[in-house]
């Protein structure tokens, strides 16, 4: 069975066969198991775990989007684009950092076809 992200992403869900395979594996490790409700009504936010300077330092580490600082003045403005799909696809198919590339070849045209 597959499922689409908002995004467009397809994932493919496991096989009842792999989904059994999964929980075995996660029931055999012992360092590893599966959290309880019991676990979940213990547990605590990271904020008050940890003490405040190694807290500042995981909450400073960013995984995804613009590293702080790195934004101007100028920023970019989100659209809605309709492509072809076959267009899309080979576009997205050149890896991350797709629309920053598809930004600079908009960029490239309107450099060389002057308006007005």
């Amino acid at each position: 069975m597959h499922i689409a992200t908002k995004s467009g992403r397809i994932i493919k869900l496991p096989t009842p066969a792999e989904d059994a395979q999964i929980n075995a594996g996660i029931a055999a490790d012992q360092e590893s198991r599966e959290w309880t409700d019991q676990d979940f009504a213990l547990a605590k936010p990271a904020s008050e775990f940890f003490d405040a300077k190694t807290y500042s330092a995981l909450a400073g580490m960013r995984g995804r989007g613009r590293p702080v600082g790195t934004t101007k003045e100028v920023t970019k403005e989100r659209v809605t684009l309709r492509l072809d799909a076959d267009v899309l696809a080979a576009i997205r198919a050149t890896g991350k950092g797709w629309q920053t590339r598809v930004n600079d070849a908009m960029r490239d045209w309107v450099r060389s076809h002057p308006m007005g």
